[in-house]
Parts: C-alpha cells; structure tokens; sequence
C-alpha cells in the first residue's frame, strides 16, 4: 500500500536548498562576467536547482512525485519572496519564480520515469 503523504520536511528542505544554490551561482556569475550574464544566469540556474533537488526529494516519496517537485520550486520561490519582502521585483525575477515550479515538476517527472523503469515487471 502506497503512503500519500507528503514529505514535508523533504520539501522544504529541498526548496531551502536549491534557493541556497541559486544564490551561489548567479552573484560569482556577476562579479566574474557581469550584468547580462548574471541574468541569464538566474533563469538557468531558477530552473536547473529545483529539478536537482525535486528528484532528490522524489526519489523519496511513495507517490505524487510531480507534486513533491513542484513544491520544492514553490518553497524556493516563496524562500525569494521572502528575503526580497517590500521590495520590486522585476518581470524577469517573476519569471525565474515560474521556472523554479517547473523546473521543480520536471524533475519529480523525471523522478517517476525512473521509479517506474525500476519497478519489476510481474508475470502471471
């Protein structure tokens, strides 16, 4: 039987992280090669941390893999929201939010292909 709980801790964690690196990725970018490519870099580095650490948190849930991956994109992006509280923010900031949830959802899809490969296969 399948548990449906979500892994909350897992979660959070997993968004708390992938904000934490996209943070360590964009600043260096913009002190090593400047403006432009620091904001290309936030929209890569915005889609590429959620699904890393989407599929590290799927990889440990029983079900809803898309979902947990998902909220992993929405805690970093809330995580932003958070620091950034009072102050504008961009259309590109915005975006960048939307990429960390599909990111995120791309990453537990990934996370279910592989569970599903790995599944055996039962004969009768």
């Amino acid at each position: 039987m399948k548990s449906t709980s979500l892994r909350w801790g897992r979660v959070v964690v997993g968004g708390f992280l992938a904000e934490l690196l996209v943070f360590a990725i964009v600043f260096p970018v913009l002190y090593v090669f400047g403006q432009r490519a620091f904001l290309a870099s936030i929209l890569v580095a915005s889609a590429v941390m959620p699904f890393i650490f989407a599929i590290w948190v799927a990889r440990h849930a029983e079900s809803r893999l898309v979902l947990h991956g998902a909220l992993v994109g929405v805690v970093a992006a809330l995580i932003y929201t958070g620091v950034a509280w009072g102050q504008p923010q961009p259309l590109l900031y915005k975006i960048a939010h939307g990429l960390k949830v599909v990111g995120g959802a791309a990453g537990g899809v990934v996370a279910s292909r592989r569970k599903l490969a790995v599944r055996p296969v039962m004969e009768f």
